[in-house]
């Protein structure tokens, strides 16, 4: 039986669930051999973590805050790496790490080439001096898988990618593992945040312009005047925490918003069983497994029209939609969740019952299979 190796690659973060998701998966698959690549400044625990799914995991040192230089030097690593265990189909996620290992993999002789637009957007709102890079790698692959309908619109249109070349899959999430809360987790996130009889709304994104938690901070003023038990719970870490806590005292939000840096992934399952509310501001989102994860976990969502949002939820059917950068709508959305439980039933009920439709990790697993096998 010839086996079909496929390199997955990462920038910028030293795990990644879906990572290990896959390398649990493919044991089932005597045919296939993943071997993952990991673009990090310093040793990613990625390694350790596939030593036990036995799978290869490979480091190349990588530091985003010099980009040009470290892309230049993880170009040669992927070009070394690519000749020694000879992928089949190389499959990239992010620009940091699709840049260089797309390029090498062309150079090396590999004709299977995936890019997953997963920062889809970033630079033609941000950087856009670097669009350019991002036409170029949708150049450099053979498909391009986009995570949404939105992320599709927008390479093909905006990036100017070949149709053709482009395939939705959506993400999906292990239920058994996202669902999966724990009493005495919960007790140490209650006694942390001192949650005991609040209302609690919570958002699990970077801190990042883009994630719009300004927007949730206008919100707040008004939701704490109605309910002053409300506790806002800001999951993530990044390079707006200084301006989200400045803008948090200037309104004396102190007591009802929290912000609690990186959180370690075991706790998240039990985050969503404490949420009354989960809350999604974001203006572009390529996919937003928070928004997935919300739905299996059967809480309310506030959210605006965006990736998997706007492909799964509809309006006071399965969520409350709001417009982008609008905190009165995000307001009238959360008051109208919190008077009515029934409201709350009805959402949950119908968004579970689209998550186990959609955004189930099988179903993400067996789609990349089939493209895999199609090219």
């Amino acid at each position: 039986m010839k086996t079909t190796h496929i390199a997955m690659t990462m920038a910028n973060t030293p795990s990644v669930p879906y990572f290990n998701w896959f390398a649990e998966e493919v044991a089932k698959y005597p045919e296939l051999k993943f071997s993952f690549i990991c673009l990090y400044h310093v040793k990613p625990i990625m390694i350790e973590e596939m030593k036990n799914f036995n799978c290869d995991c490979y480091w190349i040192k990588f530091d985003a805050k010099k980009r040009k230089k470290s892309m230049f030097f993880a170009l040669l690593s992927f070009i070394k790496l690519y000749k020694k265990i000879k992928p089949d189909i190389v499959h990239s996620h992010l620009f940091d790490d699709s840049l260089p290992s797309l390029i090498a993999a062309r150079l090396t002789g590999i004709k299977k080439r995936i890019i997953t637009k997963q920062d889809t957007s970033f630079h033609y709102y941000y950087a856009p001096k670097w669009v350019w890079a991002d036409k170029f790698n949708n150049f450099n692959a053979t498909k391009i898988i986009a995570v949404s309908k939105e992320v599709s619109k927008f390479v093909i249109e905006k990036e100017r990618a070949k149709e053709q070349k482009v395939t939705i899959i959506h993400h999906g999430i292990p239920f058994k593992y996202l669902c999966k809360s724990d009493d005495e987790l919960k007790k140490e996130l209650i006694l942390k945040y001192k949650l005991s009889n609040k209302i609690v709304i919570g958002t699990i994104a970077r801190y990042i312009e883009w994630k719009g938690y300004r927007y949730i901070i206008d919100a707040a003023i008004d939701i704490v005047k109605k309910h002053s038990n409300v506790v806002f719970l800001f999951i993530s870490t990044g390079e707006q925490k200084e301006e989200l806590e400045q803008l948090i005292k200037k309104n004396k939000l102190q007591q009802n918003i929290i912000l609690t840096g990186w959180i370690d992934k075991k706790y998240i399952p039990s985050l969503y069983s404490l949420m009354n509310i989960y809350l999604h501001a974001a203006n572009y989102e390529p996919f937003g497994f928070v928004i997935a994860e919300a739905m299996a976990n059967k809480v309310p969502i506030v959210t605006t029209p965006t990736g998997a949002a706007l492909d799964a939820l509809e309006h006071k059917v399965n969520c409350y939609m709001t417009e982008y950068k609008n905190p009165q709508q995000i307001t009238d959305g959360v008051l109208w969740l919190l008077e009515s439980k029934e409201n709350q039933n009805i959402l949950t009920d119908n968004a579970y019952q689209k998550a186990i439709e959609m955004y189930q990790f099988e179903t993400m697993f067996h789609n990349h299979l089939k493209l895999y096998k199609g090219i």
